[in-house]
């Protein structure tokens, strides 16, 4: 939208304008990056915090809800560092980790890579001024109309680069950590990368730490490219959010030829949490699924938004999210399937299902389809209802009460795209934060 509908900046959008010109100076990158960030923060200052006249945006009005932007994070200090390496080497840590603190990679808490994977700060890669990194980096033109995703290209302070040479397999996940040191809530503008060379395979888990991990304000970005003949799989464990805070997180995804591209995110807890997915078929043949789960009380909203871009003939998607509703929370799935004109025999498919167990609770439902090929095979479906009375019923009769019998279903709603992510390990982390929500939830 153009800057002519807002008629006034927020207190909110002026402390931003303040913030990156007091930060840019400092901010990592040359002179390419420096004029990245600049462009950046005029598409972002030109649209200004994104609202419900902004299609895309319409279910979740940022300019309203975010009513002031928090003070940068600071880098962490060496106490809170050493508290942290306490923390990790205690039973159950996660192993080949990359962890960043208040939005800065901290090498001294994170793992070697097995071989045939590289790993860099983002403030290096930014400062060395590789072309082709900092092109991925910068999109590639997906998110490119998009105010969060600018704002966060120019704020941007460190996150990781992962390099996976071609060809190699790296049979366990690499595990990105996201903590916090700050004792006040406060921004981080995190941006990673990953490369996954020609016929490699991988596994990325994304994880918070500790409750609170994600207080304050957060806008993350994790940009992706797989090349031909590749094999990614993702997770993100979107939890330990407190209330009061906004979580906006963008995922941008290249996609080659002959490629296996697997996504799943869970979200919980309090705040606002928006998800925003932007992926493209860059080459034929490829396979691509995005999947969610979102759990919902009290009266948190989460919103999962995405544009899945075909490019390319012959390629298949899946995206399929589901959510749980109680209390007066808000739900929000936004889909857009575009198939480009030269992208025949695509085969897409889009669904949202939404189980609502309170009157006061709502979902938004907005899947779209646009469709520029005539050989396709494409659909999309939204559902929301109550918990089916047959099935309560049916175990009620066998002996269960009725608040373990509705626990069973709802488990077993969110649990099946859950339990379709090929590694056990990942698949009981996933499991035990839904079996955390609904405990939580019959205890009121």
């Amino acid at each position: 939208m153009s800057a002519q509908i807002i008629p006034t900046r927020t207190p909110a959008e002026t402390a931003l304008a303040e913030a990156f010109a007091a930060a840019k100076p400092a901010l990592p990158g040359g002179a390419e990056v420096a004029k990245l960030r600049e462009e950046s923060f005029a598409a972002f200052h030109d649209a200004g915090l994104p609202h419900r006249r902004v299609e895309a945006w319409h279910y979740t009005d940022l300019r309203a809800l975010m009513r002031e932007a928090l003070p940068i994070a600071p880098l962490p200090a060496a106490a809170a560092i050493e508290a942290l390496r306490a923390e990790f080497a205690g039973p159950g840590a996660l192993a080949q980790r990359l962890v960043l603190v208040d939005g800065a990679f901290a090498p001294e808490l994170s793992d070697s890579m097995p071989a045939g994977v590289v790993v860099r700060s983002l403030a290096s890669v930014l400062a060395e001024g590789r072309p082709d990194l900092i092109a991925l980096l910068a999109g590639q033109g997906l998110g490119a109309k998009d105010p969060i995703a600018a704002l966060n290209a120019a704020l941007m302070q460190d996150g990781v680069v992962i390099e996976v040479a071609p060809g190699a397999q790296i049979a366990e996940p690499i595990n990105l950590v996201y903590a916090t040191a700050a004792s006040a809530p406060s921004a981080c503008f995190t941006r990673s990368l990953i490369v996954v060379g020609a016929g490699a395979s991988v596994r990325l888990a994304e994880t918070s730490h500790g409750k609170g991990a994600r207080r304050g304000q957060t806008f993350g970005c994790l940009v992706v490219s797989v090349g031909d003949g590749a094999k990614f799989d993702h997770t993100a464990m979107v939890t330990e959010t407190v209330a009061g805070s906004v979580r906006l997180e963008t995922f941008i995804a290249h996609v080659g030829a002959e490629a296996k591209f697997d996504s799943f995110a869970l979200i919980t807890g309090g705040g606002l949490v928006r998800r925003q997915i932007f992926m493209r078929f860059d080459g034929a043949d490829s396979v691509a699924s995005l999947r969610g789960v979102s759990l919902l009380r009290g009266r948190e909203h989460a919103d999962t938004t995405l544009f899945v871009e075909h490019g390319a003939p012959n390629c298949s998607g899946r995206e399929t999210f589901k959510y749980i509703l109680d209390e007066e929370s808000t739900g929000v799935f936004q889909g857009k399937i575009h198939v480009a004109p030269h992208a025949q025999k695509t085969d897409g498919k889009m669904l949202s299902r939404a189980l609502l167990l309170s009157d006061t609770a709502a979902m938004n439902n907005k899947p779209e389809l646009e469709i520029f090929a005539d050989d396709v095979a494409c659909g999309h479906g939204a559902t929301c209802g109550g918990l089916n009375v047959d099935q309560l019923f049916y175990l009620q009769a066998r002996g269960l009460p009725f608040a373990e019998a509705e626990s069973l279903l709802l488990d077993a709603f969110a649990g099946e795209l859950v339990d379709e992510i090929e590694n056990e390990a990942l698949v009981a982390g996933f499991r035990a934060e839904i079996a955390k929500w609904l405990s939580a939830r019959s205890k009121g």
